[in-house]
């Protein structure tokens, strides 16, 4: 039976392996095909997280350093200090995520530049919302809040954006 798996790759060795237990049903190499091409989306899916991740981490330095430039040298108000911050924070996360994360080539950058940007400012509002729900509502202690606030707008933000931005 041959395989219409590419070679090169852990997938398959383990590929092979299952088409010699089930050669005799076809419905059976259907599916177990079908869960390695599951499991191999998982992978890439995995790694564009960790790339994500991996962005966002650096936007946290670029959104600290731009709020601290503006309020502290620049004497500018702390709340349009923070602002700028989420917007260089956003765009510079933009190009990265661009060219690391997703590989976009689509031309059309300042469209891909604005569904990025509006998939962020709305991960902005379930952060904020979900300190609101837990630490305002709740009382849940504020860290911990934020924890999860941001880890729901993490996912928010890596899921618009892989299915909206640069799909």
């Amino acid at each position: 039976m041959t395989t219409s798996i590419p070679k090169g790759n852990l997938l398959v060795i383990i590929a092979s392996h299952i088409e010699k237990k089930h050669y005799f049903c076809s419905q059976k190499d259907n599916t177990m095909k079908a869960l390695l091409l599951k499991i191999e989306l998982s992978q890439e899916l995995l790694l564009k997280f960790l790339k994500f991740g991996v962005v966002g981490f650096s936007g946290v330095f670029v959104n600290f350093g731009v709020t601290y430039v503006c309020k502290e040298w620049l004497k500018w108000n702390k709340y349009l200090s923070n602002i700028l911050g989420f917007v260089f924070a956003a765009t510079t996360n933009y190009i990265l995520n661009r060219i690391w994360t997703f590989q976009s080539t689509n031309p059309q950058i300042g469209v891909e530049y604005i569904k990025y940007f509006v998939i962020s400012l709305i991960g902005l509002g379930i952060d904020t919302l979900t300190v609101y729900l837990l630490n305002g509502k709740l009382k849940w202690n504020f860290y911990l809040s934020k924890v999860f606030a941001v880890g729901a707008s993490t996912l928010w933000n890596f899921f618009g954006n892989l299915l909206f931005t640069f799909a």
